[in-house]
């Protein structure tokens, strides 16, 4: 087992989606894995593939296709570290991406332990694989409610079955708090307080005491993307909030928004979105009229 400490990883969802759902490729399979823990709960069908499995304090190879459930803040290495592995799946979501108290509810009973099961890793075998693979993979075509119900549907199939065994026997676990003096923690929170300015690469590597080449590295390797596309992210986020919520001129968001260019801002808000910001407010008022 490895003596050193988990890195907090941060999964970003795309634009408008609580569900991080991502097929595998040859940029994903170059990155280095490495041990870490986030607080999502982690859904992995690899299919045709081989490689080592580390959770928590089991570790075993395998040759062929593995369903795993990973419970939140339980350390794992990534699955697919061995040449020529074959596809892999990964969707991720917080225990309460449906709100606090949806999982609470009788219906949802069956979900809710296995969530708590799942703390100690748990796979999958065969017949249940084979249930469930080609449903899985179709996580990665829908957005929005079609995927919400989906992966329901998944996990009450996976809470109902009896076809899996614990991985993590012992129950290692890394209990902690998410505590401001991660590196994590700091940079996301300086992104949140400044992102409506520009902010140099300089001036974020300071803040956790790292050079710029070693902060990209850093920061691509737990996030999953580059530090330019999260503080976007953070923009737009913010610009669809004052287009619902004001009756701020278009041209005032982008600059309260943290863009000096109006036609750069409407690239990357469509980028994001999928519509410019003038579409996007006039189908917020068709809704509410």
């Amino acid at each position: 087992m490895l003596l050193k400490k988990p890195t907090l990883k941060k999964v970003n969802p795309d634009f408008g989606n609580s569900i991080f759902v991502q097929k595998s490729t040859t940029e994903r399979s170059e990155l280095k894995p490495f041990w870490h823990f986030h607080p999502e709960i982690e859904l992995v069908y690899v299919n045709e593939g081989q490689g080592k499995r580390h959770i928590g304090n089991h570790m075993s190879y395998y040759n062929d296709s593995q369903l795993l459930l990973i419970g939140s803040m339980l350390p794992h290495i990534g699955y697919t570290d061995r040449p020529n592995h074959g596809s892999e799946l990964l969707v991720q979501f917080l225990p309460n991406f449906l709100g606090d108290g949806f999982f609470n509810v009788p219906e949802m009973e069956p979900i809710k332990h296995l969530f708590e099961r799942a703390k100690n890793g748990l796979l999958f075998k065969q017949q249940t694989q084979e249930q469930l693979g080609e449903q899985i993979h179709k996580l990665h075509e829908l957005k929005g409610f079609a995927r919400t119900l989906l992966l329901l549907d998944i996990l009450n199939e996976l809470a109902i079955t009896d076809d899996y065994e614990i991985l993590n026997a012992e129950s290692f676990t890394f209990e902690t708090e998410l505590q401001d003096n991660s590196k994590t923690e700091i940079i996301y929170k300086y992104i949140n307080q400044n992102f409506q300015n520009h902010i140099p690469l300089e001036e974020i590597a300071s803040q956790v005491s790292m050079t710029v080449p070693a902060f990209c590295r850093y920061f691509k390797k737990t996030s999953g993307k580059t530090f330019t596309k999260i503080v976007n992210e953070y923009r737009v986020v913010h610009a669809t909030k004052l287009l619902s919520e004001t009756q701020l001129s278009i041209t005032d968001i982008c600059f309260d928004c943290g863009f000096n260019n109006f036609s750069h801002f409407n690239k990357i808000f469509k980028e994001f979105t999928g519509k410019s910001a003038s579409k996007y407010r006039q189908e917020l008022k068709q809704i509410l009229q």
